[in-house]
């Protein structure tokens, strides 16, 4: 059985729950946040609009520059695979936008494949506050666990067209609500990151946050958002100020417009 997860934040609690050896051999970790940019050829190697879309966006004095060609082409490969694998698969899901598109994903690679598709629901039921895999406690993933299913055809094949749909929209970013996928354009973030600066100096890092704190429908990085800051000055609606040890500008202000 392989264990699959979005994103290194949720490794350590699921390992918890599966223990250091059955994690070792079958926990598998994908890291590309779904929830953004094209997705067109994202499952065809060499993916090279997907790997110019995170070269773009990472900042340069981010280092190190992780291995985006290497890791996005050796990632599509390896799914490409699971049809044919002798291993059932299990996705560790909760409501993050990744983790649920990685899911369908997952069931778009396996279609028509006898493999078996497992899952882990994380998510929070009452729908707030939001539950990614990482956000859930030890304890709680343990009980999860307890509760793990297979996915039957029909969920399957939802699933799997809920992957090719999101690829044939091909938005710049994907949000998850209710069950459902939905296809937004850069400014469903950009208007909150204006609104979260002033005509004041201001952290960088406070306006980040406050974006983070109250978007709905995907977990924004500060990587993702401040590509969005520094496309936003480019435009002349933001100036950003200074760089600290981490590549990120220092202090940000917002420009009339």
């Amino acid at each position: 059985m392989w264990h699959l997860v979005c994103g290194d934040l949720a490794v350590e609690g699921v390992t918890h729950v599966l223990g250091e050896h059955i994690a070792a051999q079958s926990l598998r970790v994908l890291h590309d946040d779904l929830a953004v940019g094209p997705l067109i050829d994202i499952d065809q190697p060499p993916c090279a609009q997907r790997i110019a879309y995170w070269q773009s966006l990472w900042p340069a004095l981010l280092q190190p520059v992780p291995d985006f060609a290497g890791e996005l082409v050796r990632e599509a490969r390896w799914l490409s695979g699971l049809a044919h694998g002798p291993r059932a698969v299990t996705v560790w899901h909760g409501d993050s936008c990744s983790e649920q598109l990685l899911l369908a994903r997952i069931a778009h690679a396996l279609a028509g494949s006898p493999v078996e598709l497992w899952e882990v629901a994380c998510g929070n039921l009452q729908l707030r506050p939001r539950r990614a895999v990482s956000l859930r406690r030890r304890e709680e993933l343990v009980d999860l666990y307890q509760h793990h299913h297979r996915l039957d055809a029909s969920r399957r094949q939802q699933l799997a067209a809920q992957w090719q749909a999101a690829i044939n929209d091909n938005a710049a970013i994907r949000l998850w609500r209710a069950g459902r996928f939905q296809s937004r354009a850069h400014a469903y973030i950009d208007e909150p990151l204006l609104a979260a600066c002033s005509a004041e100096w201001q952290p960088l890092a406070r306006a980040l946050a406050e974006v983070m704190a109250h978007c709905d429908g995907f977990f924004p990085t500060d990587v993702f958002l401040y590509w969005r800051a520094r496309e936003l000055a480019a435009q002349g609606r933001l100036k950003l100020d200074g760089s600290d040890q981490d590549g990120y500008a220092e202090r940000l202000v917002r420009l009339p417009h």
